[in-house]
């Protein structure tokens, strides 16, 4: 893996990364906001502590461990990645109240052009701040866009230590299987 100077993570700070997504795909992730090694890289959940893709193997997701750099395999699975924010920062907590209001609205013009079978927002703070929707808990919501459901999962982010990466793998692992069945 690359390593980046600090000046180097912080040229990367409000950069966009492009979102990894077709039209109908099986889940649609999305993750609260790019990192600044996510930035930094183009490659989405790029910090090597951030659980994602060892979760995204463990729960059934895909068939082998991806690396971040092969982030576009995703789509050959039905998979793709999008965040709630675009821009990069360091820690979610830079984000505004009006950020996550204004990314919740492009998030769902977003799901309601891409059509994916689920929306799968990986935070339940980014969840609740997104829609507004203050008592949303991990799992399967009341929600729908379009025909598209939505399930919020546990931040894969190494700072979320209340869920182990067995336990996150399990949560994802049940949207897996709903995702199958529909």
């Amino acid at each position: 893996m690359t390593r980046f100077t600090a000046e180097e993570l912080e040229a990367a700070r409000d950069r966009l990364v492009p979102d990894v997504v077709a039209d109908g795909l099986q889940v649609l992730f999305c993750g609260i906001n790019p990192g600044l090694m996510t930035a930094a890289t183009g490659h989405h959940f790029a910090r090597p502590g951030n659980r994602f893709w060892p979760v995204l193997h463990l729960s059934g997701f895909t068939p082998r461990l991806l690396k971040p750099s092969e982030q576009g395999e995703l789509l050959s699975y039905g998979l793709g990645i999008t965040n709630v924010v675009a821009r990069a920062s360091a820690r979610a907590d830079e984000l505004s109240a009006q950020e996550y209001r204004d990314g919740g609205r492009l998030l769902a013009t977003k799901v309601a052009r891409l059509r994916p079978r689920w929306l799968a927002v990986v935070g339940v703070t980014a969840y609740r701040a997104a829609f507004d929707d203050r008592k949303a808990s991990v799992g399967p919501q009341e929600r729908v866009i379009g025909d598209t459901r939505v399930w919020v999962l546990p931040n894969p982010s190494g700072l979320n230590a209340h869920w182990t990466a067995q336990t996150m793998a399990e949560e994802y692992a049940r949207l897996r299987r709903a995702a199958e069945q529909a």
